[in-house]
């Protein structure tokens, strides 16, 4: 009994930490907090290959349906938790805008999208590309624009 105690204290630790965190990022080099700044915003190119590769767009339209057919079983398909809001918003932005580095974060239907972007057309599709998404009410973007390094020859 004694063994099993700290064992299912830090499986509780370890779950309540992970169900806190609702925000959602594009890429591994994207803010880690809402209000996060990214390291290197000119690198995309790493990025964009990730974003690009065809196991990646596989799992994130995986992703997607995934969550939208559990919530048309299991409740209201206008009613999304929030996670699976950020979760969607961020699958969303990265399939059609690969290049960017974006953290999402939702609540009550209101999205928060934090981040770069290269060039101001993907900056003007956020909106759009997020509210594509069933149940997202707003969305607020707070993203730079940055272009990206140019290429080695």
């Amino acid at each position: 009994m004694k063994k099993i105690t700290p064992f299912l204290l830090g499986l509780a630790v370890l779950f309540g930490a992970g169900a806190c965190q609702d925000l959602a990022r594009t890429s591994a080099d994207a803010p880690v907090t809402p209000d996060g700044t990214v390291d290197e915003p000119a690198q995309v190119e790493e990025t964009y290959e990730d974003a690009r590769n065809d196991t990646r767009r596989a799992q994130l339209d995986s992703d997607i349906r995934a969550r939208e057919q559990r919530n048309d079983v299991i409740g209201d398909p206008t009613e999304r938790a929030d996670s699976d809001l950020a979760s969607e918003v961020r699958s969303k932005l990265e399939a059609n805008i690969p290049r960017g580095k974006l953290a999402v974060i939702a609540e009550d239907g209101m999205v928060a999208v934090t981040g770069t972007v290269p060039t101001q057309q993907e900056y003007e599709s956020i909106p759009t590309l997020s509210r594509e998404i069933l149940g997202v009410k707003d969305v607020k973007v707070d993203v730079q624009i940055v272009e990206p390094a140019p290429s080695a020859p």
